[in-house]
């Protein structure tokens, strides 16, 4: 996409840059030095740190903490004017939850009390409260001052959400203004059965985005209907709802998310970074822009804010971003570094987006599969558990269709009518709360004909985390709760010597469609399980494929044998509907097992139940060796496939030191209607690849893949 200058600047700023400036920094900054950088990295916007906790300009603001070494230096405004004269657009960054203790003792009502009336404090500083004037006043006249100043194009804001879910502000802002909305007082402690409680979570909700409206207003008034207050936010679904930051609402008041998501998790690995670009596309459109702050320095467990992150890791987790359309922001803390390695990776990643840039925005994905997310069943059904609750099941979902080379799109519960017509299936991963209106949608869904595969306590609560009688779903899957389960959806604490979770699913493959989901099973009736068993009761007209096989010990070795070698407690049901539309239930949390663990046979079951609810439609194959992330765009009459080799690092945890080449692989696409390619170019390793055609497929070689290749059909 090479937008025309007339296009605003969120519409067509493809590459950024961030040196995070410390307090140090007026006295070292090199500003030419830094200008070479931008224009050897290719960027087309800075994000420079303006005010908030720590202000880089002189302002006229008494309270605003000056940087310790500016003086009368405005150092902001330099890198602005420098900005200006490269033709860089500008975002002023804002860093604005916490202010030092002479601001505290000045305004002590500006801030957020505990229950016992004492500050909340983050190191050396307090915590404002964003129902107060501190939020509410006082930095709107500092978004004023910025923007009179040097006319920024727009204004970020690293923590702008204030306190998290584990802190509840007892100021008496905050008693006031929850009594009157809400007509209650405040919780007094984290109690999900208290209807204070759950109340104040979705009302903290409200006060988050009362706080980025306002900030609109002030900063469109002041600069301009294009001068937006974007804030910044995460990719992690759980750490967004621990901050109050509520992703679907958020995506409807801006044309674009700055997303502050730097590294890898070990628990989630570099897909969940292109999982995140498809969350948030799917909530902005394909046609919106989502930069990305990627770390250069050593982000991760341990951090070392002055250390350079190997740039294997670092390229990894940008390239995953790219193949979800998220654009490249590299990030550096402080503006003078020892080790300098860190300064090599952006160069070569930054050029090689820009060589490539037309391709890698305004794209339509093309998937078959849906997989259901809800940012409110995570806080009202995961509750203190969401990870394990919410997320593992989801990863484990997703972790298999990536293992499978099944592209996905995440579907908000709230969009399954928008976005379902073109997806064979939708997949619910232990979603426990949905609304009545959400369950009508996925029932609309499958009496439309669309495939479904729902597992564990999906749809058994309310919006409110209030159980059913009944699952909402209970209709389309035929099961019905008993309310009662087996094992555990935890990590055990038994010795090996009494593991109670050493359990098995047994395969009837003589019933249909178990013959579908026992592909690759051929050798074996049992499976090993180790996880949480619903306990439901099925319908007559139900087919149960997996049964579970309870506990019996592991040693000694002589007492490992089956006691009840069978049971007729539903592990995995199916059912066909009257219109012919496949149903699948797991009442085995084989999603969240394999997300924890792996587990090669988890991953091939939960693929083949997919593949049997979909009918096998899905528009890719490839097949080779190695674990390869794909995703499959149209863009007009191309089409346009990321491989991204996640076999990285295997043997290791931490850091990655060298990439692994994976390949080759034998790729078969099926174009949709109106695209009819006869080339497939690499933009990676260069040059063509030689394009079958067979039974409206189209069909080539990858020879190796690196870290990812970019093959576009045209």
């Amino acid at each position: 996409m090479t937008s025309p200058r007339k296009d605003p600047w969120y519409r067509r700023t493809l590459r950024w840059g961030q040196t995070n400036l410390t307090e140090k920094d007026p006295v070292r900054y090199d500003a030419e030095w830094w200008r070479e950088y931008w224009r050897r990295t290719r960027v087309q916007g800075v994000i420079v740190n303006a005010g908030g906790i720590v202000a880089y300009y002189p302002s006229a603001l008494r309270l605003q903490h000056r940087a310790a070494f500016l003086g009368n230096h405005d150092l902001y405004g330099e890198v602005v004017r420098a900005a200006r004269e490269e033709g860089l657009v500008v975002l002023a960054r804002m860093d604005s939850n916490r202010a030092a203790e002479d601001f505290y003792l000045e305004h002590p009502d500006w801030f957020a009390l505990d229950a016992e009336g004492r500050p909340y404090r983050a190191g050396d500083l307090y915590v404002a409260c964003v129902n107060g004037p501190y939020y509410r006043s006082y930095l709107p006249s500092v978004l004023e001052e910025i923007i009179a100043r040097s006319a920024p194009d727009g204004i970020t804001d690293n923590s702008w959400s204030g306190l998290d879910r584990d802190h509840i502000c007892y100021c008496e802002n905050c008693r006031r203004a929850f009594r009157a909305d809400v007509n209650l007082s405040l919780p007094v402690s984290v109690d999900w059965a208290d209807d204070a409680y759950r109340r104040w979570i979705e009302w903290s909700y409200q006060q988050r985005l009362a706080v980025w409206d306002l900030n609109n207003r002030v900063t469109t008034g002041a600069g301009g209907a294009d001068c937006l207050w974007i804030g910044m936010n995460g990719g992690d679904l759980v750490s967004q709802s621990r901050r109050f930051r509520d992703h679907k609402a958020i995506c409807e008041r801006t044309p674009i998310i700055m997303l502050d998501s730097q590294y890898r998790q070990e628990r989630s690995g570099f897909q969940a970074n292109g999982d995140s670009g498809k969350v948030l596309h799917g909530l902005l459109g394909w046609d919106a822009l989502v930069p990305e702050s990627t770390a250069m320095y050593d982000a991760g467990t341990p951090t070392f804010r002055l250390g350079s992150k190997p740039e294997p890791e670092a390229r990894m987790w940008a390239v995953e971003g790219f193949a979800a359309g998220i654009q490249p922001w590299w990030h550096h803390i402080g503006s003078v570094h020892e080790d300098r390695r860190q300064y090599a990776t952006a160069p070569r990643l930054f050029g090689w987006h820009e060589r490539h840039q037309d391709v890698l925005v305004d794209r339509t994905p093309i998937a078959t599969v849906g997989v259901v997310w809800s940012q409110r069943s995570i806080d009202f059904h995961g509750r203190d558990d969401a990870e394990s609750r919410s997320m593992l099941p989801y990863r484990g979902f997703t972790d298999a269709l990536i293992r499978d080379r099944i592209p996905y799109l995440p579907v908000h519960a709230d969009h399954i009518a928008r976005d379902g017509a073109d997806l064979a299936v939708l997949v619910v991963p232990n979603v426990g709360a949905l609304t009545e209106a959400q369950c009508d949608g996925i029932r609309a869904y499958a009496e439309a004909g669309g495939g479904l595969v729902v597992s564990g306590e999906s749809s058994a609560y309310d919006e409110w985390g209030e159980r059913r009688p009944d699952l909402g779903l209970a209709d389309l899957l035929g099961v019905h709760p008993t309310w009662t389960h087996h094992g555990t959806s935890g990590i055990s604490p038994a010795s090996w010597e009494t593991y109670g979770t050493h359990t098995y699913l047994r395969l009837d493959a003589g019933t249909s469609p178990a013959a579908d989901l026992a592909r690759g099973f051929e050798q074996t009736e049992l499976l090993p399980f180790g996880g949480r068993l619903e306990v439901v009761r099925p319908e007559p007209d139900v087919n149960v494929a997996l049964t579970w096989v309870p506990p019996f010990p592991i040693y000694p070795p002589e007492k490992s044998w089956m006691a009840s070698p069978r049971t007729d407690l539903p592990a995995v049901v199916t059912r066909v509907g009257a219109n012919g539309s496949r149903a699948a239930y797991l009442a085995a949390d084989v999603d969240r097992c394999y997300a924890r663990y792996h587990h090669p046979d988890h991953g091939r079951l939960l693929a083949n139940v997919v593949r049997w609810a979909a009918r096998d439609v899905v528009p890719l194959a490839v097949e080779g060796t190695g674990v390869v992330d794909c995703h499959l765009y149209r863009k007009g009459t191309s089409l346009v496939l990321h491989l991204v080799n996640l076999d990285q690092g295997g043997a290791w945890r931490g850091r990655l030191q060298e990439l692994t080449p994976s390949g080759p692989f034998e790729v078969r696409v099926r174009p949709p209607a109106g695209v009819s390619p006869v080339r497939a170019e690499f933009l990676v390793a260069g040059g063509d690849a030689e394009l079958g055609h067979d039974g409206g497929w189209v069909r080539f070689r990858a020879e190796r893949v690196a870290d990812h290749e970019v093959v576009v059909l045209s």
